[in-house]
Parts: structure tokens; C-alpha cells; sequence
């Protein structure tokens, strides 16, 4: 198929799914550093140990770039709404705009303020103050992860609402539109992941440093807060999948026969480890499965029922092709971060964990999986989702804008370019800084730089005079 043949509504799809993926990497990346930040200014104060001083300094230029990139990716999403998904802002604008302004008053203003704080106020400000603004950051990271993550499980699990005269959807009650049934699940499924991949991306830098033989003290201590992190986290974010599969069951059922590869229902479903999904005979094909296990994961019971997608409309079914995929990639990967994280705790045990060896290389070599599950489990929602962008109430069909098809492709072609050298740009920045490590890091100035152009020539000017006069 050539570029012509594809319909504009996939290609608006295809465009918001590409920014969609460049962009939540960043926020995940944020919302654990700046939590990390904060567990090590709190140890430094405790402790009074220097090298809490120096991890700190090295992560935090990495979190300002990471951050700086966050910001610029997410407010494209927001001219998207109005550009090519016209349509689903008219509807829904009464209940998703208002939840959009609050994230941007109470968490972005609060992690913007506080930021200059935490970048060039440590000499400046009260140690106290310091600490707070570290804190206020940590804080404002996980506010914005909250209204983010209650506007996406609205769509998903849709509440508290009602339709005008105009079509349009109005709040009706905004605690059931906050808190709807899938936000608890869904908000520390992301919270989780966006701290266990942060830690396996300090592990990854530890690891490159002690197979570099430039393992300081600073090295160490990170790398051990990363793999103990690891070790807890991993765990607790297979908990949390179990739980939120069984939330997915209650109100999204056709997404969960899609994820799990079933076309009819049944009871005692065993779980499909492998499969090629066959949508056109409605079967999945070279099925390798473990008898009762669908059930028992979905259920907790053996002869528990699980859907099947063949008994939905099909119209109302998602692509089982690219969620049962995605869905197993993204499984896969948190079974091998648990792996990591009991790897490392055993070394741990047996004081090994500095001695370089095959555990550091398989911590560099999945150091950036955490990423690649964020948006494996981002397409497993919303594919799943699909064919609705408000679940059950408004299809992706009628949430499109009146687009032309040339439009649509320039601006998908347009973003893929811009977005591969800027943010390919930034990704090589931040691997150069990571790869210097806490030792070689640049100092971040204390006082911000001075204004270039006709005001900086002003005050050389200014200076020069008074100094001359003072000869």
C-alpha cells in the first residue's frame, strides 16, 4: 500500500500515534527522576554524605533536559486536539478542557516555578527552601501524571457525565468524571512504570560505568538504589497489571478478548502464550497456550468465564492483531525487569553486585526496556479502545476533523522529520552526559546566563565606561 492509498482518518490516527509514543517517554522519564531527585537531596540531609551531593548533581542535568523535552512534545498534542481531532474537542471540550486547564494550573506552574529553584538556588536559597522546591518539583510531576491519567481513563471508562441538545458531553457530576472506575488502577500502573524506568536506566548508566572500569563511590551508591529499586518496583508493577486486567474485565471486555487472543467465550480459557491472531476466520492460529491459566489470571478461578471478541459487533472490535502483540511484548518485558531486579538482589546478598560481570551487561542491554513497555502498554489501551475514542459513546470515526488527505499526510510526514532529528538530537545530548557519569559532570552555572543581543552589548558598553572612568 502506498501513502495515497491510506485513509486520512488512519493517517490522523498514525500522526497522534507517533506523537503520542515521542512524547510519554519524556514525562515517564520525568516523573521518576524527579522523585529520585528528591529521595537523594532527603538522604543528603540526613546522612551529610557528599556523594548523595554528586548523584544529584549529575541526574539533575539530565532531568532539565528530559524535562525541556517533555514540555515541547506535550504542547503539540494540545494543537492536535483542535487541528485534527476537531470534532472530539467540540463533544467532549466541556468535560476534557476544563481537566486539561487544571493540570496546566495546579502541576505545571507549581514543577515550572519551582524548577529555576532546584536548577540555580541551591547557593542561593535556604537549604530548607531548597528542599522544598526539590520536593514541590517531585510533587508537581506526579499532580500532572493524575489529571492526565483521570482524562485518559475517562475516555476509557466514561462517568458522571451527560449529553446537551448539541451532542456535546457535559459534566454532571466531576467526582465520578475524576475518579472514574479505571483511574486508581490505570494512575499506579503509570506512576509504577515511570519509576521502574527510571531505575533501569540508572542501573543501565552504573552498568556502563563498572564495565568501563570508572565505577567511583557515586557509581556504586546510584547503582545500588537503582537495582534495589528495580528489585521492589518490577514486583509491584506485575501486581498492579494483575489488578488493572481485572478492572479491564469489568468495563472494557472486548479489549481484554483482544489482549488475551480468545474469538469465543468460555470457561476454564487457557492462557495463549503464543499465536499468530487470524481476524479474517476469526481464530488464532499456532496457539501455544497453558490450559486454565486465561481463567485463573482473569477470574481467579479455573472455570471462570473470559470473553471472547467474536461475540461483539464488528463494528465495536479492536484490532486483535496489534493488541494481543502488544500486550505480550509489554508482559514480557516486565517478567524480564523482575528477573533483572532477583538477579541483582541475589549478587546483592552475596556482595557481588560491584564485581562487573554478564548481570551489568544485561543491565545495560534492558536499560532502556522500560521505555519500549510505556508505549507497549499505551498501545495496548488505546488499540483496545478502539474503534471509540470515548468508550462506547463516540467513535474515532466521527472525533476526526474535516481533513483533506494531503494535509494529513504532510503534517504526519512533517512531525516524523522534525520530531526523528530534534528529539534524536536531544537522545544523543542526553546519552553524552550520562556517559560522563557524576565525576565528569559540568557544574550547572548559579547564576543565569546574561541576555544575548542589543542588551548585552548595552550593559558591555555600561561596564566598560564605568570601569574607564574608575581608572
Amino acid at each position: 500500500m502506498i501513502l495515497s492509498d491510506i485513509p486520512t482518518l488512519d493517517l490522523a490516527r498514525a500522526q497522534f500515534a507517533f506523537v503520542v509514543s515521542a512524547h510519554i517517554i519524556f514525562p515517564a522519564f520525568s516523573i521518576g527522576t524527579a522523585s529520585f531527585l528528591a529521595v537523594l537531596e532527603t538522604l543528603r540531609l540526613i546522612t551529610g554524605r557528599d556523594v548523595f551531593l554528586r548523584i544529584f548533581e549529575f541526574w539533575k542535568h539530565i532531568f532539565a533536559v528530559v524535562f525541556g523535552m517533555g514540555v515541547v512534545s506535550g504542547v503539540v498534542m494540545s494543537y492536535q486536539f483542535g487541528l485534527n481531532w476537531a470534532a472530539f474537542s467540540d463533544k467532549a471540550g466541556p468535560v476534557v478542557g476544563p481537566l486539561m486547564g487544571y493540570e496546566v494550573m495546579t502541576a505545571f506552574f507549581l514543577e515550572a516555578g519551582f524548577l529555576g529553584i532546584l536548577l540555580f538556588g541551591r547557593d542561593r536559597v535556604a537549604p530548607a527552601i531548597y528542599y522544598f522546591a526539590v520536593l514541590m518539583v517531585a510533587v508537581g510531576t506526579l499532580i500532572s501524571a493524575f489529571w492526565i491519567l483521570s482524562v485518559n481513563s475517562w475516555m476509557q471508562t466514561p462517568t458522571g457525565f451527560a449529553m446537551n441538545d448539541a451532542g456535546q458531553f457535559i459534566p454532571k457530576d466531576w467526582w465520578q468524571i475524576l475518579f472514574n472506575p479505571s483511574l486508581p488502577y490505570r494512575f499506579v500502573h503509570m506512576v509504577l512504570a515511570a519509576y521502574l524506568t527510571t531505575a533501569l536506566v540508572v542501573a543501565g548508566v552504573g552498568a556502563w560505568h563498572h564495565l568501563k572500569g570508572s565505577a567511583d563511590d557515586a557509581i556504586r551508591v546510584m547503582f545500588r538504589m537503582a537495582v534495589g529499586m528495580v528489585l521492589v518496583t518490577a514486583p509491584l508493577q506485575i501486581l498492579a497489571g494483575d489488578m488493572h486486567g481485572l478492572n479491564t474485565l469489568e468495563h472494557q471486555p472486548a479489549k481484554i478478548a483482544a489482549m488475551e487472543g480468545h474469538w469465543k467465550t468460555e470457561k476454564g480459557a487457557g492462557l495463549i502464550l503464543f499465536g499468530i491472531p487470524n481476524q479474517a476466520k476469526e481464530r488464532t492460529d499456532y496457539k501455544i497456550e497453558i490450559p486454565y491459566a486465561s481463567s485463573l489470571i482473569l477470574t481467579h478461578s479455573l472455570n471462570g468465564e473470559v470473553p471472547g471478541l467474536a461475540d461483539f459487533p464488528v463494528d465495536e472490535r479492536p484490532p486483535m492483531s496489534i493488541v494481543f502483540w502488544t500486550f505480550r511484548i509489554m508482559v514480557a518485558l516486565g517478567f524480564a525487569f523482575a528477573g533483572l531486579g532477583l538477579w541483582g538482589g541475589w549478587l546483592m546478598w552475596r556482595k557481588r553486585l560491584h564485581e562487573p560481570g554478564w548481570f551489568h551487561r544485561a543491565a545495560l542491554l534492558i536499560s532502556p526496556g522500560g521505555f519500549a513497555a510505556i508505549i507497549m502498554g499505551w498501545f495496548t489501551t488505546e488499540f483496545g479502545r478502539q474503534p471509540f475514542t470515548i468508550y462506547g459513546h463516540l467513535t474515532t470515526a466521527e472525533s476526526v476533523s474535516n481533513l483533506s488527505h494531503t494535509a494529513a499526510l504532510v503534517a504526519l510526514i512533517g512531525f516524523v522529520v522534525v520530531y526523528a532529528f530534534l528529539f534524536g538530537s536531544g537522545t544523543f545530548y542526553l546519552l553524552r552526559l550520562m556517559r560522563r557519569g557524576p565525576a565528569e559532570a559540568e557544574p550547572v552555572e548559579n547564576t543565569p546566563q546574561r541576555a544575548g543581543g542589543l542588551a548585552s552589548v548595552m550593559l558591555d558598553t555600561v561596564t566598560t565606561e564605568k570601569e574607564e572612568a574608575h581608572a
